[in-house]
């Protein structure tokens, strides 16, 4: 006799286990627990087996019926049922093993131990963000190249042009991991080349000559706003010319003051590789100065809001608005223009000399090696002239 819900609801536990059948192998196994659980019993090749389909009531009368109905017509078409099933799952398990997502993760996590920057991994999880979390369970050789540009078109009609493409970029490195370790078979990023806007090509602002430049040295020298560390962090970043980041993030470990050298550590460093940077008498004034404010901490700039953690990546630019400087005028990040420039127009210093001072990558290996050694004497004597260069400007706002 078939079975309806009210008659199962009033199934009761007992001592044992026991059955109800619902006809065509299907029954309900009711444990002395009080749950109900469906099952099938069948003959595939001669031998008996059971099909488990779930509890009740997750698994409802009708649902359980259409999974018999299911199972009868793999065995008509001689496919065992339990085999089949567990080949659903495995292909379930796998193709989630195989998502976006966590191919995308594994990629990061590659990255961090190869040495990649924390401000370039969290750089990474926010594009990774921008899929959306559609993408990121789907397992990865089922997206196609018009789902994905229809996501960077949404990012574009919000007029971020640069992000679209470097989401694109990030997506593909995604996919080239997942083909060279067996997970997919095409990036279909390649062909959405040419297919987005192309963002304007926008320069960092910076002074290039000494009139313009001087005015912002002494306008630093004279900024009374703000914490110390923020005075002197850009005080420091007009004499040495670092990335931001090398700066704002810089520990008390990495300087030498007694030998004059700032060495940042590969992992900061853009081309990940080891930097030293000689540090003329006032940069290590200056340092001394911090070091007399901050000697419980590690870090050389540490934030006065958020404990244990270094100033923001926004508090120097936000300090040159306050000073009334715009972003169309200058920027932390143009520091290094400007000292590429004004180093460049003196003729007094070799242009490798400078490009090695600035971290820039050599043409070859060799190049590298080149800079890292020759070049080191003319730069001690570089920082030095930049360093009386900015104190002269610094004398013209007392004149």
């Amino acid at each position: 006799m078939a079975l309806t819900d009210l008659a199962i609801r009033r199934l009761k536990p007992s001592d044992k286990a026991y059955r109800t059948s619902d006809g065509g192998g299907l029954f309900i196994e009711v444990k002395p627990n009080g749950s109900k659980l469906w099952r099938m019993a069948y003959r595939f090749n001669g031998k008996q087996k059971l099909l488990s389909f779930g509890p009740y009531p997750e698994m409802p009368l009708a649902r359980a019926r259409e999974k018999r109905l299911e199972a009868k017509s793999l065995l008509t078409e001689g496919i065992d049922p339990m085999v089949h099933a567990k080949e659903v799952k495995e292909r379930e398990r796998r193709e989630a093993e195989d998502s976006f997502g966590n191919i995308a993760e594994e990629l990061l996590a590659k990255g961090a131990k190869e040495g990649l920057a924390e401000a370039t991994l969290v750089k990474k999880r926010w594009l990774l963000s921008l899929m959306g979390q559609a993408f990121a369970d789907r397992p990865i050789r089922d997206i196609a190249a018009p789902e994905i540009l229809a996501q960077l078109r949404e990012i574009e009609a919000k007029g971020n042009y640069e992000t679209a493409r470097k989401l694109r970029g990030f997506v593909g490195q995604v996919f080239r991991y997942a083909i060279a370790t067996g997970r997919a078979t095409s990036d279909p990023t390649y062909g959405l080349r040419g297919a987005l806007i192309r963002p304007k090509t926008v320069h960092r602002a910076a002074f290039t000559n000494w009139d313009d430049f001087g005015g912002l040295v002494r306008a630093i020298w004279g900024y009374e706003a703000g914490s110390p560390e923020t005075r002197i962090a850009l005080k420091l970043l007009i004499l040495l010319y670092s990335r931001p980041g090398e700066l704002r993030l810089a520990k008390w470990g990495e300087f030498d003051l007694d030998k004059a050298i700032w060495t940042i550590p590969a992992e900061r460093m853009k081309m990940r590789r080891e930097h030293r940077k000689p540090l003329p008498k006032v940069a290590i004034k200056l340092l001394h100065e911090l070091l007399e404010l901050n000697n419980e901490s590690d870090w050389v700039f540490p934030s006065a809001l958020s404990p244990g953690m270094p100033i923001s990546e926004n508090t120097l630019n936000g300090a040159l608005r306050r000073m009334g400087f715009t972003k169309d005028e200058c920027s932390a990040h143009g520091f290094r223009a400007s000292a590429s420039s004004l180093l460049n127009e003196s003729g007094k210093w070799s242009p490798d000399a400078i490009e090695a001072e600035l971290a820039h990558m050599g043409a070859d290996e060799v190049r590298r090696a080149y800079h890292r050694s020759l070049y080191w004497d003319e730069r001690v004597q570089m920082a030095d002239w930049w360093a009386k260069q900015i104190l002269q400007n610094v004398e013209k706002r007392h004149a």
